[in-house]
């Protein structure tokens, strides 16, 4: 795995940051945060910016994750509450780039970089111009 850019390691990076408290069942043996618990703390960082951009208003247009891809970078614990912080990458003819870091204690301890597609019942679509512009508008710096 190749070390990540050195701005996807500083949460200031982000134009969204959402606080996301860890659970006990999150642990491993070892007590930390385990690969489940963590996709689980970034999805809810994911679902909450989704909310914060707007994006999840858009009923009338069927999205769905394509892929997800998480780097584990440290060791989380309990009972220490998650920055998950958030922004728009990538922004392609038909799919989009989520990409979050979170953070314990202001270290980076995972990546993650969700790759969400537009459809239809016919299948993949292009993005509307509306929904283009309203994602420019959380990008992040190399994006």
């Amino acid at each position: 795995m190749a070390r990540p850019e050195a701005w996807r390691l500083s949460a200031e990076a982000y134009p969204h940051r959402e606080i996301i408290q860890t659970r006990f069942q999150d642990l491993d043996v070892l007590g930390h945060i385990n690969n489940v618990g963590m996709a689980a703390i970034l999805e809810s960082g994911r679902v909450k910016f989704n909310q914060a951009t707007g994006l999840d208003a858009w009923r009338d247009r069927r999205w769905l994750v394509a892929q997800v891809i998480i780097n584990y970078l440290g060791e989380g614990h309990f009972p220490a509450d998650v920055v998950v912080a958030s922004g728009i990458g990538q922004i392609g003819t038909r799919s989009w780039t989520i990409l979050s870091t979170a953070f314990q204690h202001d270290v980076p301890i995972a990546t993650c970089d969700t790759v969400v597609v537009m459809s239809s019942e016919g299948g993949l679509t292009a993005l509307p111009d509306e929904y283009r512009a309203a994602l420019e508008g959380w990008r992040v710096p190399a994006g």
